[in-house]
């Protein structure tokens, strides 16, 4: 459907201006199918998005700034997520040896099975875009050059 329809607006004060809104609306449209497809798993997208970031780090942890650092969403309450997270015993943290003030975080192997069933159902998430691979990768350049 045509943002035009999408928010009932027929004109726009120009091209880029329509882009803009239809970038915004289509970002809390995926947001909204992310949320309903990690539901099931009992997480978040801000913390599959921690838990993806302690994978690739895996075995070793990583600190809590680092972390935050490597967010897709900058404003995070990083703390509270890995609070929850935490709770649910997806992530440990343990005392930094170097540093005792600092804490690191690492994924548990519940935390690595939760990514694991999620991947067994990932294709399916991707298909929400109904777009060709071509098409797919023009999209991410053409965003790329947006953000200069």
């Amino acid at each position: 459907m045509k943002i035009e329809e999408e928010i009932s607006q027929p004109k726009f004060r120009n091209a880029t201006q329509k882009a803009l809104i239809n970038v915004i609306f289509t970002s809390h449209w995926i947001l909204d199918k992310q949320q309903s497809f990690f539901k099931p798993f009992g997480i978040t997208s801000q913390q599959f998005n921690i838990l993806r970031i302690l994978r690739g780090q895996y075995p070793q942890g990583i600190s809590g700034a680092t972390l935050k650092a490597r967010m897709m969403d900058k404003n995070s309450d990083v703390s509270r997520l890995l609070d929850r997270l935490e709770v649910k015993e997806l992530i440990e943290k343990r005392l930094c040896p170097s540093d005792k003030r600092a804490t690191d975080i690492f994924i548990t192997q519940k935390g690595l099975d939760v990514l694991a069933e999620l991947d067994k159902n990932q294709t399916e998430f991707d298909a929400i875009l109904a777009l060709t691979d071509s098409e797919a990768m023009l999209l991410s350049e053409l965003l790329d050059k947006a953000r200069g």
